[in-house]
Order: C-alpha cells, then structure tokens, then sequence
C-alpha cells in the first residue's frame, strides 16, 4: 500500500482577484467534494497578515490519487482560470511521516 501524498502550495493574488480567486476556488472544491473521494483533505486557508495570499493544503490516501485529481476536467478549468489572478504560486510536495486526524498507512487506513 502506498503512503498518504500531501502538497502545500502558497498563492499570492493580484490585487483585486480575492474574491474572483475565492469564488473559482469554492467551486472547485464542490467539485472535489462530489468526485473526488480518495483526496482526503483539500483546503484553502486566508493569511491574517497577507490578505493576498492563499494556502492550500492537500492531502491524497496516495500519489495514485493525485494523479487522478490533476486529471479531472474540473481541476484542468482550475489551473486554467487561476492564472488571471496570480501574481505567483509555490508548491511543496510533502511524504506524510506522521500525525493526527489520517490513520496512517498500517493503521487501518
């Protein structure tokens, strides 16, 4: 069995675009939501200091899985429509060592 696959990625707006980008990105997740059920967390988070700034984090039950995410039509529409309201993104590929909140990989997952 493969481990856990995470990705943090921290996006920094143009000025403007928050709710543009908010809105493209409340609907991806319902689309996440409805099609996809092996990502297993995919979230957006608003910095407090840096309210042009996103941060993602996702977590798949494997790299399996996130391929298959990438490959939707409705993270394709994402990953398009984005770009008008970047002005840069970061992305961390992350390897699940431990934690809370998952059972790991061996622990009923």
């Amino acid at each position: 069995m493969e481990d856990h696959f995470g990705i943090l990625v921290r996006f920094t707006l143009k000025d403007g675009a928050e709710e543009a980008f908010d809105k493209l990105v409340a609907e991806t997740v319902e689309e996440i939501r409805a099609h996809e059920p092996d990502t297993l967390i995919y979230t957006c988070h608003t910095v407090e200091e840096h309210p042009q700034q996103r941060i993602f984090y996702e977590l798949y039950r494997n790299r399996t899985t996130f391929n298959a995410h990438e490959a939707q039509p409705h993270i394709a529409r994402f990953l398009a429509d984005r770009e008008q309201y970047l002005l840069s993104y970061e992305v961390d590929f992350l390897a699940l060592t431990t934690g809370k909140g998952v059972p790991m990989t061996g622990e009923g997952s």
